[in-house]
């Protein structure tokens, strides 16, 4: 998907040092909206994560055991296609900004398979994940688990009903490890317990005014 935008616009923006930003974090922490307001901003390429087009998702809610592998793999071949897609872009020409990294992809293996079948899936993704291209900006979003539960029954997706509350806040501890030591792009945190970057334009704002002037490596950004 790509939101078109005069080339000025863009320049005023503050943003065009970065040619690719990733959203990550767990269910229901915001990712999409987010990356659909920069890639408004930027006037660039949007990169979604397809959860609808995955006939076993539903089913993975349901019984977890039972289809987490069938979930898996097919996860593994969207965004491994989508990935190879985004490194055939000429990102000079038109930024990307995805609401996935296909690096994160194993931490819900993790969660979710047993030992074979986890073992299996790393066989798999080792062969099959590209040389990805590196992100100029990662934003991991993160809010408390239970602020995440309260999202997610809000919402009210009827595939998600049957998600479970341990479910989240082991995923919620499987991030945050993961981004505890992540080093391969500049890494802003970004606690999204109090923003609303859907309602409230000036949450956006001030998300914007900490990304066009970072800076160093990592740093953290938060609402009181």
């Amino acid at each position: 998907m790509t939101v078109n935008q005069s080339s000025e616009t863009i320049l005023t923006t503050g943003l065009e040092r970065f040619r690719y930003i990733a959203v990550e974090g767990p269910i229901a922490v915001g990712k999409t909206t987010l990356a659909k307001r920069l890639a408004e901003r930027v006037g660039g390429n949007l990169l979604l994560e397809d959860f609808e087009s995955n006939p076993f998702l539903p089913k993975f809610y349901r019984d977890m055991s039972r289809w987490a592998f069938a979930t898996q793999m097919f996860f593994l071949f969207q965004r491994v296609g989508q990935a190879a897609d985004l490194k055939q872009r000429d990102l000079f020409d038109h930024p990307t900004v995805s609401d996935f990294l296909l690096d994160k992809d194993p931490l819900f293996a993790r969660l979710t398979l047993g030992d074979e079948e986890y073992q299996l899936y790393q066989q798999v993704y080792q062969h099959l994940a590209p040389q990805t291209s590196t992100p100029d900006l990662v934003i991991y979003l993160q809010a408390p688990a239970d602020v995440l539960i309260e999202r997610v029954r809000r919402r009210g997706l009827d595939m998600e009903r049957q998600v479970s509350s341990e479910y989240l806040y082991r995923l919620s501890a499987l991030y945050a490890d993961y981004f505890h030591t992540y080093i391969r792009s500049p890494l802003l945190i970004v606690n999204s317990e109090n923003l609303n970057f859907a309602d409230q334009p000036e949450d956006f704002d001030y998300l914007l005014e900490k990304i066009t002037s970072m800076r160093g490596q990592r740093e953290f950004f938060s609402r009181g």
